[in-house]
């Protein structure tokens, strides 16, 4: 019998719900959270969209107060690490000054993903950028929203499906007939179709919603789907929420929703500027690899950062002496769609974890060039696999006190010594030998 992969708690099933008896420790920029390596703080980008100067000013908060370098998240955030204690004072009033920390209380809230190519001109698909800054300025402004917990996501996609096959908590997928946006309550099959222009406020509502139906019942929830079955949302009481509040909306039983995968890294077009999708090696640059990415951004475009730790420069210069891609490319950075970094991700794991039994950044580094496929490989340092993929199968490297454990959703491995060939057989689909009774895999180091 074959293994399923295993369930992470923010993915259990409604049948068995969530309940929180702490709150939740979710790091911020105000908060910051002790870790092994020192402190640690993450900074929320709202659709992962930074200006030049901002993306400037994190390069000189991780050298002041850091340890030189910047982590991207799965929610195209950015984190500081090797914080000094009692230096919370100082990097407040640094990301203050660059308008990347709002009022004290909705820091941690403002989790927002978008579609990273949004505005690309493609026909029928909305930019949904200001979708994006008009919810994170009603999130700011409302103290309710304060309630929320640092996991509560909301993303907009603009139809094409990438960022809404996350797991939001709330998803606004755009490019409707009539200039009409679909508003989806966690993994419902359904939605609420309203106009575009109250697109914002209706994910503002649905925020409002959840804590009404949390408070309801008292399992301290974090996420839609952590809801016990009988305080679960309701797309026609959602519907006649927004009447309430004056938006127009439809209730859409059975949307066909679409997926897309994430963007490649690419070096842009055959023109003297392009869009370039940047990726760094297991999300983590060094300050100077940073300012090369600022340095090559448009100054009108800024950066974008994706929940794949990828960054995204719209309409870049691609020609010498300022093109992009070679400089990028020197700086250790990757752009070319054959790069098997581009779905390899890892946890923290050693040294900077007290909870991780490895250094999984080093292993992975040690064998990727030798275990490519079509499945993601994640690398965890314990059972709590954070940071791993959403939305599609992967393929689990867990670390456990004699080795890693590999398993994959819906096939077997073969049983190998060998790390990078078990990886290999499980990322082309190898079929397991005919004895192999489970998915997992234990490898030694």
């Amino acid at each position: 019998m074959l293994a399923a992969m295993p369930q992470p708690p923010a993915a259990a099933s409604r049948d068995e719900p969530v309940i929180r008896e702490r709150g939740d420790a979710c790091p911020g920029a105000l908060r910051l959270h002790a870790a092994d390596d020192g402190f640690l703080a993450r900074v929320r980008i709202p659709g992962g969209v930074l200006t030049v100067d901002q993306a400037a000013l994190l390069a000189r908060a991780a050298d002041r107060f850091g340890d030189g370098h910047l982590e991207l998240t799965s929610r195209g955030n950015v984190q500081l690490r090797g914080l000094a204690e009692g230096c919370g004072a100082g990097l407040a009033e640094l990301l203050d000054a660059a308008g990347l920390l709002p009022a004290p209380g909705h820091e941690r809230v403002r989790n927002i993903v978008a579609t990273p190519m949004s505005g690309d001109g493609h026909p029928g698909r909305p930019d949904v950028l200001p979708w994006v800054a008009a919810l994170d300025r009603l999130l700011c402004a409302n103290e309710r929203v304060t309630a929320l917990s640092g996991r509560f996501l909301f993303a907009f996609d603009d139809g094409r499906g990438d960022v809404a096959a996350l797991e939001p908590d709330v998803t606004v997928l755009g490019g409707g007939p009539r200039g009409r946006a679909l508003v989806r309550l966690g993994p419902a099959a359904g939605a609420v179709s309203v106009a575009a222009q109250d697109a914002p406020r209706a994910a503002l509502l649905a925020a409002e919603y959840f804590l009404d139906a949390a408070d309801a019942a008292g399992t301290r929830a974090w996420r839609v789907r952590e809801l016990p079955p009988e305080h679960a949302l309701d797309e026609a009481e959602f519907a006649a929420r927004l009447a309430a509040a004056g938006i127009g909306a439809a209730r859409v039983r059975d949307v066909a929703w679409p997926y897309s995968p994430p963007p490649r890294p690419r070096s842009g077009g055959t023109g003297p500027r392009g869009t370039l999708c940047v990726l760094s090696p297991l999300g983590r640059l060094s300050s100077e690899q940073w300012r090369v990415l600022v340095q090559v951004a448009d100054r009108d475009r800024g950066l974008r950062i994706t929940p794949w730790r990828s960054i995204v420069l719209p309409d870049a210069p691609l020609r010498p002496p300022a093109g992009g891609p070679a400089r990028l490319e020197n700086a250790g950075l990757v752009v070319s769609p054959d790069s098997p970094w581009q779905s390899v991700t890892a946890c923290t794991g050693q040294p900077g974890c007290a909870k991780s039994l490895a250094d999984v950044r080093a292993d992975a580094r040690a064998v990727v060039q030798r275990a490519r496929g079509p499945l993601p490989v994640h690398w965890s340092g314990c059972e709590r696999r954070c940071g791993h993929p959403r939305g599609t199968r992967w393929v689990d490297v867990l670390a456990t006190h004699d080795g890693y454990r590999l398993s994959v959703h819906g096939q077997a491995l073969p049983h190998r010594a060998d790390l990078a060939a078990a990886l290999t057989a499980a990322r082309t689909g190898t079929p397991g030998s005919a004895d192999s009774a489970d998915s997992e895999d234990a490898v030694k180091k």
